[in-house]
């Protein structure tokens, strides 16, 4: 294990999350970039809908012109450093890397395979909502038959 990996674990143990806000620094930036980048723009998202929806609160748009605006701006620029920084935490990164490292062992299908296992899956769908429904057709009629319905 090297120095710096040995330093940034015991520096960032120290911090905490918190702690962690306040850096600018990437965790381990070459390890788990493709899931990494999904991670940071599926959080960054939310973070950005949740400021707009926060920002079109009636009583933050009845301060002043354009306070709804300004304010949702600003949520959704302390949003996405949040989101930054969350996939830079150390402890969340790794898992990030982890699940990278999991992923790349997955043996995915060819095309002609994952055609027919989905047209298998449609099939066998299909097949139970219509077992489904005439076992409602059976027992309506079973029922107002014996009048309970």
């Amino acid at each position: 294990m090297s120095s710096v990996t040995t330093k940034q674990r015991a520096g960032s143990g120290d911090v905490g999350l918190i702690g962690t806000m306040f850096q600018a620094g990437l965790y381990k930036p070459q390890q788990g970039r493709i899931v990494r980048q999904v991670t940071f723009v599926a959080i960054a998202i939310l973070a950005l809908l949740i400021a707009w929806e926060i920002g079109q609160i009636t009583f933050i748009a009845d301060l002043f012109e354009r306070a709804d605006y300004a304010f949702g701006f600003g949520l959704g620029v302390i949003g996405l450093w949040i989101a930054y920084r969350i996939v830079n935490y150390p402890a969340f990164a790794d898992f990030l890397i982890a699940v990278e490292a999991e992923m790349k062992k997955v043996s995915w299908p060819a095309w002609p395979e994952l055609w027919k296992a989905s047209l298998v899956v449609i099939f066998v769908i299909f097949s139970m909502a219509l077992s489904l429904w005439l076992f409602d057709l059976i027992w309506t009629a079973l029922f107002k038959l014996i009048g309970i319905r």
